[in-house]
């Protein structure tokens, strides 16, 4: 039999180590138990058109079928491995890569696996109450299949912990189990997985912006001396571009409604009409895209040189872009604050590694809003949705402590809490939003506040029954 047939398909030879083996289906039902306690609520007896990993090979990795989501086949599957590979970074640049954890690194690198590893299941937490008001059949599926690809890679993340920090790992693993989003005891470990996620435009703009975080925090541990972990972050990254698919179409769809929607309004209000208007849609994106840039941790952060020093952690596509891989001589310029100015200074450019990764991040999410703005400047409607400073409403980092208005000027604190709800959600846009969601669970049809899709999925047309309801 095949090891992709196995009761927890691999291919990492899982049969060939029974204590491993025997552990991991240990820790499988408890996992079971979480996914039906806290994966979508009410609806682990449908059918959904899903797709599955089924190897690692490029163009022939996933199969597509209908399936209860308690029976997707989660799995373990780390890219091939490289014979002769070396770490491309720090202090060990040039050495063979690590198969096993040494010892020195041992603390470090669990902190970056459980860490990575907590955000799967926090987010399908925050998701779970979302299928009883999906848009479109279309919609429910997409979600539902970004909550198994997040159970997977908490699999992933799990195996890495089972397979490398003995006791420690399975009792890291047990807790990845405990810890629940949003919870006053035990809350997930980064503030974006504890925002509570009630509607489908949070749900878009959490796959927009937090699972973007995900693809460059996934991008740098690739780069890592730690074999199985570069490895396991490689294919990760295959399933987490459809998160990010999911959340900028998404995204692009509701400004295409609401464009359609002002049209059709006398007074071009596309509340009026039952839709998403182009400002509140803004403070939405300034309140998801500021959270998730503390994701990234601090501007200067000794941590983030200590693992790019041990050669744990890189910067995205580090052989790629960059010509210095030790980083030993040069600065960055930063923005600190001193008393009530902005001033620049000068840091070591191993200290500013999460910046390199926030800067990439931010380029790559203002090439998304370029798009959601084509598509108004088409509609003849003068208004641009833009990303904020990057020093706005932080609370990670050279910001945290200080107030700033989405431009990035430095404001009392009394002005910040006058003017927030022009800049972020209030609890009468969240009452509004929740309002609107409406499901729309028949094949072909769609609410009314966002666009259908292009095209459907896997070639299939959008009024495909995605979703066989129980």
């Amino acid at each position: 039999m095949s090891e992709l047939d196995e009761k927890i398909p691999n291919n990492v030879g899982l049969s060939t180590d029974k204590r491993l083996q025997r552990a991991l289906e240990k820790w499988q039902p408890n996992y079971i138990n979480w996914w039906k306690e806290m994966g979508p609520l009410g609806h682990q007896a449908d059918n959904v058109y899903l797709r599955t990993a089924i190897s690692v090979e490029s163009g022939g990795w996933a199969n597509f079928d209908h399936v209860k989501m308690p029976d997707y086949r989660w799995g373990i599957f780390l890219e091939p491995k490289t014979e002769g590979k070396t770490i491309g970074f720090g202090d060990e640049l040039g050495k063979p890569v690590w198969d096993e954890v040494p010892g020195e690194h041992r603390n470090a690198l669990r902190r970056l696996i459980v860490t990575q590893g907590d955000t799967e299941p926090a987010s399908v937490e925050q998701q779970r109450r979302l299928g009883d008001t999906a848009p479109s059949m279309y919609d429910m599926r997409n979600l539902f299949q970004v909550n198994v690809e997040e159970g997977r890679h908490l699999w992933a993340m799990v195996y890495l912990l089972h397979r490398y920090f003995g006791r420690d790992g399975r009792e890291e693993a047990e807790d990845l189990l405990n810890r629940r989003s949003g919870d006053d005891d035990k809350p997930r470990i980064l503030g974006a997985f504890n925002e509570p996620t009630n509607h489908w435009l949070s749900f878009f703009l959490f796959a927009m912006f937090t699972d973007r975080d995900g693809k460059y925090q996934l991008a740098a541990l690739a780069e890592s001396g730690f074999d199985p972990l570069a490895r396991t972050c490689s294919f990760m990254l295959t399933e987490e571009a459809h998160h990010l698919f999911v959340g900028e179409t998404g995204v692009g769809r509701i400004v295409q409604r609401t464009c359609e929607l002002m049209k059709k309004d006398p007074n071009d209000d596309a509340r009026a009409q039952g839709g998403i208007d182009l400002p509140t849609l803004q403070k939405y994106i300034n309140q998801w895209y500021s959270v998730c840039l503390d994701l990234f941790g601090g501007e200067s952060s000794s941590n983030a040189a200590d693992a790019f020093a041990a050669g744990l952690k890189g910067r995205y596509k580090e052989q790629s872009r960059f010509e210095d891989h030790v980083c030993l001589e040069g600065v960055k310029d930063m923005t600190f604050v001193e008393g009530n100015k902005l001033v620049t200074k000068e840091v070591a450019v191993r200290t500013a590694m999460n910046e390199y990764l926030r800067e990439d991040y931010i380029v790559d999410c203002q090439r998304a809003v370029d798009r959601w703005n084509k598509t108004i400047e088409s509609a003849g409607i003068n208004f641009t949705l833009k990303l904020p400073s990057s020093r706005f409403h932080r609370s990670i980092g050279n910001y945290a402590e200080h107030s700033f208005d989405p431009e990035g000027n430095l404001i009392s604190a009394a002005e910040f809490e006058a003017k927030k709800g022009e800049w972020l959600s209030t609890p009468e846009d969240e009452i509004y939003v929740t309002s609107i969601m409406k499901p729309c669970l028949e094949p072909g049809k769609i609410a009314n506040w966002i666009a259908p899709p292009r095209r459907g999925i896997n070639g299939q047309p959008f009024e495909y029954e995605y979703v066989k309801l129980a």
